[in-house]
């Protein structure tokens, strides 16, 4: 397939943002400011070999993730098939394990940065400068392919994926345990070990080597289509009625609230720690400038809600309907604090910490900026 048109397709097939934001409702924005997941993630002298093998005693340290659930959260039924993830650091290296059951074991696409996810596949999305761009996806499906692209911002800012960008370096492996592409037999699940260099997914950031406290975004979907078997093979099944695919399931660590994995913000929080000592991981503390963030998404979700409604931006809190006092830190941030300055067509919301003065700011191309520190996005 020609870069251009495959780059087409895969803007075609991954840019629902818009259809979400044309749909967005209350009830929406309430799940899309849902606190998202976090891991802590241990780093280790010994990192594990990458073989698919999860039985390394690098691994017997790891804690796995909580069992994934629909993308769109609790309003859904809760996955058929049980997935799960565990993580590990060191100076080179992110690695990742991922456990997903599943019994009909299925993989067709063969050829590097071909559309993974037209199969069952596993997916890995990070942004390390937590700044809801300059992200990086990679997929993978029971046969290895591999599907790895960078976007500079997300497809709802005009954002477009550079697919010819490669994650180098990259090591995996998958294991499956049951027959690939065999549907005379049940299969019972396939194992997936990464290990992804870190300056592979510094493109574009400012990221660097993470030390204890580094903070990133990070979340997993997984991709399980409805199939049939047409002469021995897999395929995904169609509306008898309209003859077209039915849609995919989408099952996620930390739930995205609408079905699209690219609301970077949305994502988990990934939180660096030195060596494991003792049976459990550091306690995980929210940064106080995080929930002066997220309270300046609920402004960029609901101005969108309200330009569609009224074709302007709104100018106060009052016509968002919403409660401009945050939590930060224990205190609450007036409402004074939060200012909204709205032209018909474009808008900014300046919000500043009641705690330490610490001020940040948003507009309609989800640019989240620290006013504190010129230069700061994140």
């Amino acid at each position: 397939m020609k870069p251009f048109f495959r780059i087409f397709c895969l803007f075609v097939l991954c840019s629902g943002t818009l259809a979400a934001f044309s749909q967005t409702d209350t009830a929406t924005i309430g799940r899309l400011l849902r606190a998202p997941l976090h891991y802590v993630v241990s780093k280790t002298d010994t990192p594990p070999v990458i073989d698919g093998d999860l039985n390394d005693p690098a691994w017997k340290t790891a804690a796995w993730t909580e069992y994934f659930s629909d993308i769109e959260g609790d309003i859904r039924p809760k996955p058929l098939y049980a997935t799960r993830v565990k993580m590990l650091w060191d100076d080179r290296n992110l690695y990742i394990a991922a456990e997903l059951e599943e019994p009909n074991i299925w993989a067709y696409v063969a050829n590097h940065d071909e559309v993974v996810f037209r199969d069952n596949d596993f997916e890995i999305f990070v942004n390390p400068d937590n700044n809801a761009k300059q992200y990086f996806e990679i997929e993978i499906n029971a046969i290895q392919t591999i599907f790895d692209l960078f976007l500079p911002k997300a497809y709802r800012n005009g954002g477009g994926a550079l697919v010819n960008w490669d994650a180098q370096e990259l090591r995996k492996a998958v294991r499956i345990e049951g027959t690939l592409n065999d549907p005379k037999d049940k299969d019972r699940r396939w194992l997936v070990e990464y290990a992804i260099p870190i300056y592979a997914v510094s493109m574009g950031t400012t990221a660097e080597t993470p030390v204890p406290g580094t903070l990133w975004r990070i979340n997993f979907s997984r991709v399980e289509w409805d199939t049939d078997l047409k002469d021995g093979k897999y395929i995904r099944r169609t509306d008898p009625a309209t003859h077209h695919l039915l849609p995919e399931h989408n099952w996620v660590w930390s739930p995205q609230g609408v079905i699209n994995m690219h609301f970077p913000e949305r994502w988990g929080y990934l939180l660096f720690a030195g060596p494991a000592t003792g049976s459990s991981a550091p306690p995980f503390v929210l940064p106080a400038r995080e929930a002066l963030k997220n309270k300046l998404w609920e402004v960029y979700y609901r101005q969108n809600l309200y330009y569609q409604m009224h074709g302007a931006y709104a100018n106060t809190t009052d016509q968002l309907s919403m409660d401009p006092a945050v939590i930060s830190g224990g205190l609450a941030v007036p409402a004074t604090n939060l200012v909204i300055e709205a032209t018909p067509h474009t808008y900014k919301a300046i919000l500043t910490s009641g705690a330490d003065g610490e001020t940040w700011a948003i507009g309609p191309d989800g640019e989240i900026e620290n006013m504190s520190t010129p230069g700061r996005k994140h």
